[in-house]
C-alpha cells in the first residue's frame, strides 16, 4: 500500500468522526432553547465549559498512548501493546479517582470564578455533578482512542465516537423533551451516551484484539515502577502541555470578555472558525501519529529506511496544506458569509472586518502547528511538543502585554498568532535535530542488539 492511500486510509475515518462533533452541541443548544430559559441554557453553557476545562488537562491519555503503542506496533511487539493498553487503563482509573476527589473543590472555585446568576450557577452545579458520574468511561475512551490509532486502527474509534454522538444526541432529546427531568436530561443523556461509546469499545477489543488482552492477567507487572516510567514521564510532559493550551485559549476568550459582550461574542465566533479546520486537519494528524511512531518502532528492529520518514512527513504536510488552503480561500471568498451563519448581528457584523485578515491567515499557520505536533506525538518526543508550547505560552502573553496599550484587542489576535508561530518555528527548527539524534541512537540500539 503507498504511503498516500496509508495517509488517507487513517485520516479520512478521523475526519468523518470529527464532523459529528459540533453537531452535538448544537442539537443539545437548540433541545434546551426550546424548552428552557435563559438561565437554564447560560447553566448547560457553563456546566459544558467546566468539563471542557477539566478533561482538557487529562489529553494526554489519548496522546500518549497513541505514539507509544505505534512504535510497539511498528517493531511487532505484541507484549508490549497489551502492555500499554492495560497502563493506559490503570492511568485512567487513578485518574477517575482524582476527578470524584476534587469535583466539589472544582465546581466550586470554579464558578466562585465565573460571573453569573445564581439560578445559572446552581444549573450549571446539578448539571456537573450528574455528567461526572460519566468521567471513567469519558477518560477511558481518551485512552482506548489513543491506543486503537496507535495500532494504525481509525475506524474503529471513529465507531465509538459515532456511536457516543448519536446516542447523546437521541437519548438527551428523549429524555429532555419527554420524561419529566426535563432541561436536566441533558446530562444524563450525556452519561448514558459515553458509557455507551465505552461498552463499544469493550467490544471491539474483546472481537478483534483478543490476542492483547493477554496483559489484564498479569496486572501486578504491568503497574510495576520499570514499566510504567516510561508512559508516566511522557504523560507528564504532555499534562504540562495541556496546561499552556489552557493558558492560550482560556486567555483568549478571558480577554476578549474584557472588551465588552460584543466583542467577546465576536471573538466567540471567530475562535470557532478558528478551530473548525482542526477537525479536517486532525485526521492527518492522527495519520502522523500512527505511521511517524510505526516508522519509529520498525526503525528500532532495523526495518525502516530513512527516507521514507521523510517523504511521509512530506506527504502529511501535503495534505494537511492542502487542507488549510482550502479554508483560507474559502475565509478569503466568504468569511463574513461564514460569521453570518453564526450570527445576524448587525452591530457583531459591523465589527467584523478589521478581524477579516486573521480569519484568513489562521488556517495556514494553524494546520503547519497541528501536523508537527502529529508527527512530533507519533515519535513520542514529549519533550519537545512541551517545550514548544511553554514558548508559545510565553509568546502569547509577552505579545499581549506589549501590544495591548498600542493595538487595543488586536493584541489579541497578534498574540494568538504569535503563540502559533512560535509552535510552528520551534518544531520546524527542531525537528532535523532531532531526527538525527534518534535515528542514531536507534541505529547504536540495532546495532548492538544484532551483536
Amino acid at each position: 500500500m503507498t504511503l498516500n492511500r496509508q495517509i488517507l486510509r487513517l485520516a479520512i475515518p478521523s475526519i468523518l468522526a470529527n464532523i459529528t462533533i459540533p453537531l452535538v452541541g448544537l442539537v443539545d443548544t437548540a433541545i434546551v432553547g426550546h424548552i428552557a430559559d435563559a438561565a437554564i441554557i447560560g447553566g448547560i453553557a457553563i456546566g459544558t465549559m467546566l468539563f471542557d476545562l477539566l478533561y482538557w488537562n487529562f489529553g494526554f491519555l489519548r496522546v500518549g498512548t497513541s505514539g507509544m503503542t505505534a512504535q510497539a506496533y511498528g517493531r511487532g511487539d505484541k507484549d508490549e501493546c497489551s502492555t500499554l493498553l492495560a497502563q493506559s487503563l490503570a492511568i485512567t482509573a487513578a485518574a477517575t479517582a482524582f476527578i470524584w476527589l476534587i469535583q466539589w473543590l472544582f465546581v466550586t472555585v470554579a464558578l466562585a470564578c465565573i460571573p453569573c446568576s445564581e439560578a445559572v450557577s446552581d444549573f450549571a452545579r446539578s448539571y456537573f455533578y450528574i455528567r461526572i458520574w460519566a468521567a471513567p468511561a469519558t477518560l477511558a475512551l481518551m485512552a482506548l482512542k489513543g491506543w486503537f490509532i496507535g495500532m494504525q486502527d481509525t475506524v474503529s474509534p471513529m465507531a465509538c465516537d459515532i456511536v457516543v454522538n448519536v446516542v447523546n444526541m437521541a437519548a438527551s432529546y428523549i429524555l429532555a423533551v419527554h420524561t419529566p427531568l426535563g432541561a436536566i436530561g441533558v446530562a444524563y443523556g450525556t452519561v448514558i451516551a459515553q458509557f455507551t461509546g465505552l461498552l463499544l469499545a469493550i467490544v471491539i477489543i474483546a472481537a478483534k484484539y483478543t490476542d492483547y488482552i493477554q496483559a489484564f492477567s498479569r496486572i501486578k507487572d504491568v503497574i510495576r515502577w520499570h514499566k510504567l516510567r516510561r508512559l508516566l514521564v511522557l504523560n507528564g510532559n504532555l499534562f504540562v502541555r495541556s496546561l499552556c493550551f489552557m493558558i492560550v485559549y482560556v486567555g483568549f476568550t478571558s480577554i476578549s470578555s474584557r472588551y465588552g459582550d460584543d466583542m467577546l461574542a465576536l471573538s466567540s465566533i471567530l475562535m470557532k472558525l478558528f478551530m473548525l479546520f482542526s477537525y479536517f486537519v486532525d485526521g492527518f494528524a492522527y495519520a502522523g501519529e500512527a505511521l511517524v511512531g510505526k516508522w519509529f518502532g520498525q526503525k528500532q528492529t532495523g526495518e525502516a529506511d530513512n527516507k521514507e520518514l521523510d517523504r511521509l512527513v512530506k506527504l502529511l504536510f501535503n495534505w494537511s496544506l492542502g487542507v488549510g488552503l482550502v479554508f483560507t480561500l474559502i475565509y478569503a471568498g466568504w468569511g463574513r458569509e461564514c460569521v453570518q451563519l453564526m450570527t445576524d448581528d448587525a452591530v457583531l457584523l459591523g465589527a467584523l472586518p478589521p478581524f477579516m485578515p486573521w480569519l484568513i491567515a489562521m488556517p495556514i499557520i494553524s494546520t503547519l502547528a497541528f501536523m508537527w505536533d502529529g508527527i512530533y506525538i507519533g515519535a513520542t518526543a514529549g519533550k519537545q511538543i512541551r517545550d514548544a508550547m511553554i514558548w508559545a505560552a510565553v509568546g502569547f502573553v509577552v505579545s499581549y502585554v506589549a501590544l495591548y496599550k498600542i493595538c487595543d484587542i488586536q493584541a489579541l489576535y497578534i498574540a494568538y498568532f504569535v503563540h502559533l508561530a512560535a509552535r510552528v518555528i520551534y518544531l520546524t527548527i527542531g525537528w532535523s535535530v532531532f531526527k538525527k539524534r534518534e535515528i542514531n541512537n536507534l541505529t547504536d540500539i540495532t546495532h548492538k542488539v544484532e551483536g
